[in-house]
């Protein structure tokens, strides 16, 4: 059985332990924004993403994202936070996690700006230019996809059912898209979630650094944008996706020694070495989690207190005569 395989089980009732002190700190950073906004509800205001408002507040594009204006929403951040980064941050480290959690909020805040200007031309109805809009959801989103690509054959435990992680942002995406046509509120969060999916899925796949590897991106078939979908659909969003890839990456220059382009193509049985190696890596993080829980439990049976060792000697004595 693979470590990846285990590790849910293995975690048992630890999962709400050994997070990281970066994710600790933006959970604080999360908590205290929200008490803020609770405390001067005009704050929301000057850090809140008010389209109309940020041409001259241009700062909000980065604080939106960190304000949480109910319970339910900061209570979900935090909590998402902490676990997702607990996964991720091991891997990538505490670096490049802060410099994903930025570029995936920025970019979203940005992408949610136009779409908003977009519809107020469309539709000429105000509310879209003054409706306060925030919420880490965008974050959230991204971090599934970090996981996707790291973890992609993860299987999480839902209830009755066992989920693959790679299809978990898509799942996300999926709901979001329900819920929205149902209860009308739920919209507001929609651009930020799917923009959140998109631009976090950008950046691991055409810009994030990856030293141990030697290049830039993940351009593996298992990280493709048609992988977001089901099988039977991945003819059709293929071609349409190469077109988008050609307009906004279609630079075409070899990476030394990867066996890739710049622009996302592979050369010949270069896709499934990229895959290994992701795969391979996952795994050795997985099963060093795993040594430092069997080394825990193992030390604590060690320093059993004397009266235990004293019971187990005597029932020893005990099963020889």
């Amino acid at each position: 059985m693979s470590a990846s395989a285990t590790l849910i089980p293995a975690a048992g009732g630890k999962s709400f332990t050994g997070f990281t002190k970066l994710c600790k700190g933006l959970a604080v950073i999360l908590f205290l924004a929200h008490i803020l906004v609770q405390l001067f509800p005009s704050a929301a205001g000057y850090l809140a993403l008010i389209p109309a408002r940020t041409i001259p507040f241009a700062w909000n594009l980065v604080t939106a994202g960190y304000i949480e204006q109910t319970i339910p929403g900061v209570i979900v951040s935090i909590v998402g936070l902490l676990l997702f980064g607990k996964v991720l941050e091991p891997l990538w480290g505490a670096k490049e996690l802060l410099k994903f959690i930025f570029i995936v909020n920025l970019s979203t805040s940005a992408c949610v700006f136009v779409t908003t200007i977009v519809l107020y031309y469309i539709t000429e109805e105000e509310s879209y230019l003054y409706t306060p809009l925030s919420g880490f959801y965008g974050v959230l989103s991204g971090l599934l996809v970090g996981i996707k690509q790291i973890l992609p054959d993860q299987e999480l435990n839902l209830f009755v059912l066992k989920i693959s992680a790679k299809w978990i942002p898509s799942i996300v995406a999926f709901i979001s898209v329900a819920v929205s046509f149902i209860l009308k509120e739920s919209m507001a969060y929609l651009p930020t979630i799917l923009f959140g999916i998109y631009m976090s899925w950008i950046y691991l796949r055409y810009f994030q650094k990856r030293l141990e590897v030697g290049l830039r991106g993940d351009p593996s078939d298992e990280f493709s944008f048609s992988s977001f979908f089901p099988g039977f659909l991945r003819p059709i969003l293929d071609p349409i996706a190469s077109i988008f890839h050609k307009l906004f990456c279609g630079r075409s220059a070899r990476s030394e020694g990867t066996g890739h382009a710049l622009d996302g193509s592979q050369f010949p049985g270069s896709g499934s070495i990229e895959a290994n190696r992701r795969r391979e890596r996952g795994q050795r993080a997985l099963e060093q989690r795993l040594a430092e829980k069997l080394a825990a439990v193992r030390s604590a049976e060690v320093t059993a207190p004397p009266s235990q060792q004293q019971q187990q000697l005597e029932n020893d004595a005990s099963d020889k005569v």
